[in-house]
């Protein structure tokens, strides 16, 4: 008789948030939410303008308290966690903020080995070379590296700041509506450009958008937000064959086929 193969165990989430509640004054954004972000994979996140999807990538890295819950990133209970082991579990992670966040008064050089600086002790030719190396990884010439953000396009600051993200060779990267502000070529562009960096290295990448042309080309898997829960997991035609009123209009509606068209 044939051995049965043995059962493959599931994926380690790299992100679990459980039962977790932010709240704001009287306002309650989060409301025991649960998350998992498997290894490997784009999540990207949505859900309706105000919801709280950025809270929650804040809350995550540590930038907005939260009042229950906890948080584990690659094993580690964060609130658990004490400051070595913190750093430990920072450094591997990179983050884009909304509009690229750069420091204005930093040139794109600056801004690139600012991360850097944080954690390593490297010579400035060293710290040079990663700033070139990252700045072709994101498709711009080393020229760019003296500019200032102020001379630098849409386009280019939201690569810059993934340059950024990707500075310390992190295994997780949280993107903060990176496709908010470009025009639809520019979009596309940076959607590939994820989908290439993520496949090519290996990432997980925690993306909020609202943007549905990411969600068709760059996401393996969608997660809403509604009511500070998580109200709908899964695939792309999970999400369309749901019956859930905010769903049906989202992914449904006059922009979804204009997208499913294309």
């Amino acid at each position: 008789m044939a051995k049965s193969m043995p059962k493959k165990k599931p994926a380690e989430p790299i992100i679990r948030v459980r039962d977790v509640t932010v709240q704001f004054g009287a306002t309650k954004v989060l409301d025991s939410l649960d998350l998992d972000v498997q290894r490997g994979e784009i999540l990207g996140f949505v859900g309706p303008s105000g919801a709280g999807k950025s809270v929650l990538t804040r809350t995550i890295i540590g930038l907005v308290p939260k009042i229950s819950g906890s948080i584990e990133v690659f094993g580690v209970d964060l609130d658990k966690a004490n400051a070595r082991e913190r750093r430990s579990v920072e450094r591997r992670w990179g983050i884009l903020f909304q509009q690229g966040a750069l420091f204005s008064s930093l040139t794109v050089r600056q801004n690139i080995q600012f991360p850097v600086r944080e954690y390593l002790k490297l010579s400035q030719r060293l710290l040079d070379e990663i700033t070139i190396a990252k700045l072709a990884m994101v498709g711009l010439r080393p020229e760019v590296a003296d500019r200032m953000p102020s001379e630098l396009s849409g386009g280019m600051i939201k690569r810059v700041a993934l340059a950024r993200a990707l500075a310390l060779d992190p295994e997780l990267v949280f993107l903060d509506e990176p496709t908010s502000g470009l025009d639809p070529i520019g979009a596309g562009e940076f959607d590939e450009l994820v989908r290439t960096l993520q496949r090519t290295l290996g990432l997980t990448v925690f993306m909020v958008t609202h943007d549905l042309d990411s969600l068709h080309t760059a996401c393996d898997r969608i997660a809403v937000l509604g009511d500070g829960k998580i109200i709908a997991a899964g695939s792309m035609d999970e999400m369309k064959a749901s019956r859930h009123p905010w769903l049906r209009q989202y992914f449904h509606g006059k922009r979804a086929r204009a997208v499913a068209g294309a």
